[in-house]
């Protein structure tokens, strides 16, 4: 069957490298594999992005673990889509959630999609999205499979989201862990009080990063942050420098002077500087 023309808009398929990005965008939820506590941070998220022009969740809200839900939907206009379990060990969200994606991409009306969900069966949602054309944006859990993850443009671990939630600071990674001084007694009390946010976090990946930066770079090995950025997020759809410590990519880059030597510059006529980086 062939597929209906339709008309581009003109943000389809790409992310806004500004967070004032116009992009119209559908947010589905999967309620079996999504947590109701980061909601509205999720939500915050997307605005970076775009506008959350439906916002729908899919689930069975007559079960007690869909209570936690219920408490937010109205704030946040999120509507519900009732889905009751026919069988038992069959997932009839996924099927629901998968049908209502393709009708709404069938529409025209939209530029991207986020599916909210830690199961990997949306891969090929997520796959078959891309291939319209449409930007994809993923949430979910440190466990989410990695094919899911990559399947999408830019990939959100909900984990920073609930930090945010928990108003959490994460200490990011020190350059060098086997430069540091001794820690006093104060310090090493003030690591056991965040030891809980901090234990899962990963070590920056800098075999990657330096890679991502030398294909990035001009010829004279400098890249501006926003290349080096889309660039990074287009070989690791789930790299966040949030994970790492840092609010932004700019800070991270600043902060790791073991990696990189960092330079400002003005473009003739401009009024603000931009960040250009190569590696130490």
């Amino acid at each position: 069957m062939t597929t209906p023309p339709r008309d581009r808009a003109p943000g389809r398929g790409r992310i806004p490298e500004s967070d004032e990005g116009q992009l119209r965008l559908a947010v589905l939820i999967d309620a079996d594999n999504a947590q109701a506590a980061v909601i509205e941070q999720l939500l915050a998220e997307v605005a970076r992005f775009g506008d959350a022009t439906v916002r729908r969740i899919y689930g069975d809200f007559t079960s007690p673990s869909s209570a936690s839900w219920k408490r937010v939907l109205q704030r946040n206009a999120i509507k519900p889509v009732q889905q009751f379990a026919y069988s038992t060990g069959k997932n009839a969200t996924d099927s629901t959630l998968i049908i209502d994606a393709m009708d709404l991409l069938y529409t025209g009306n939209f530029d991207g999609f986020c599916l909210v969900t830690s199961d990997s069966d949306f891969t090929g949602l997520a796959m078959r999205l891309r291939e319209e054309g449409l930007t994809v944006l993923g949430f979910g859990e440190r466990k989410t499979p990695e094919a899911f993850r990559n399947a999408c443009h830019r990939f959100v671990f909900v984990e920073v989201l609930r930090e945010a939630a928990a108003g959490v600071a994460r200490a990011p990674e020190p350059p060098e862990a086997d430069q540091r001084p001794d820690t006093s007694t104060e310090a090493e009390a003030t690591a056991e009080q965040r030891t809980g946010a901090t234990a899962a976090r990963p070590k920056l990946p800098k075999k990657f990063v330096l890679s991502a930066l030398a294909q990035s770079a001009d010829d004279e090995g400098w890249a501006h942050v926003g290349t080096f950025g889309s660039y990074l997020n287009k070989l690791q759809p789930d790299f966040d420098p949030r994970l790492y410590g840092y609010r932004k990519l700019s800070d991270l880059i600043r902060a790791r002077t073991d990696l990189f030597v960092t330079e400002e510059r003005r473009a003739p006529g401009a009024n603000q500087s931009a960040l250009y980086l190569r590696a130490r």
